[in-house]
């Protein structure tokens, strides 16, 4: 069900949109790419037809150049992404995509980031001393994307609470959570464990 309209945000309403299909890897897709009207742009991946249906299967990832393109094992970032895709290939679901690189702070400070963290920091105490929030990141976009596909309520995955919660407060009926848990490397491990420690997530 569309969420009422003192929940939509319309600062953020789509402007345009393109579809196509897209083979990939995991199988037949079809990709959604937005353009909100405030600039900012936005991408879904749908397989099957989740018009109308509840429970749908949705990913919401934030783009990392580092990890989903060039495949940097700092992160679980990229492994999260093709879980995701090889899971909704399967059964009927929505990645949404969407470009806030490095936890909402961009990709210049991003690398400046993990220049701190080469220094010892973890990625808190990097983005804090960078002057920025832990994590910078909203999901108003991703809602509002949700809305155009007709996805009545979602079955989310992810490991992060307040992305749950935030797609809650933009509207989006969450009705469940479930894990998107990958392996665990001696590179990316410091990651992980700040993650759960200092950030929530259910790791």
């Amino acid at each position: 069900m569309t969420p009422p309209k003192s929940l939509r945000i319309a600062k953020t309403a789509i402007d345009r949109s393109a579809t196509a299909l897209m083979p990939s890897r995991a199988g037949d897709l079809t990709v959604y790419a937005f353009e909100m009207n405030d600039g900012r742009e936005a991408a879904a991946v749908v397989s099957g037809d989740v018009t109308g249906k509840d429970d749908v299967l949705v990913r919401v990832h934030s783009e990392c150049f580092t990890g989903d393109v060039m495949g940097s094992l700092r992160c679980d970032c990229r492994a999260q992404l093709e879980k995701a895709l090889d899971i909704i290939a399967e059964e009927d679901g929505v990645v949404v995509y969407l470009r806030q690189e490095g936890r909402g702070i961009g990709l210049l400070n991003k690398i400046r980031a993990y220049a701190l963290q080469d220094q010892g920091r973890d990625t808190v105490d990097a983005n804090l001393e960078l002057g920025f929030e832990v994590d910078s990141r909203t999901y108003e976009v991703a809602a509002e994307i949700l809305n155009h596909l007709d996805v009545r309520s979602v079955k989310l995955m992810s490991n992060n609470p307040e992305k749950r919660a935030d797609l809650l407060r933009h509207g989006i009926d969450v009705r469940d959570s479930v894990g998107c848990i990958t392996e665990t490397t001696p590179h990316n491990q410091f990651y992980l464990d700040t993650k759960r420690e200092r950030c929530g997530h259910d790791l």
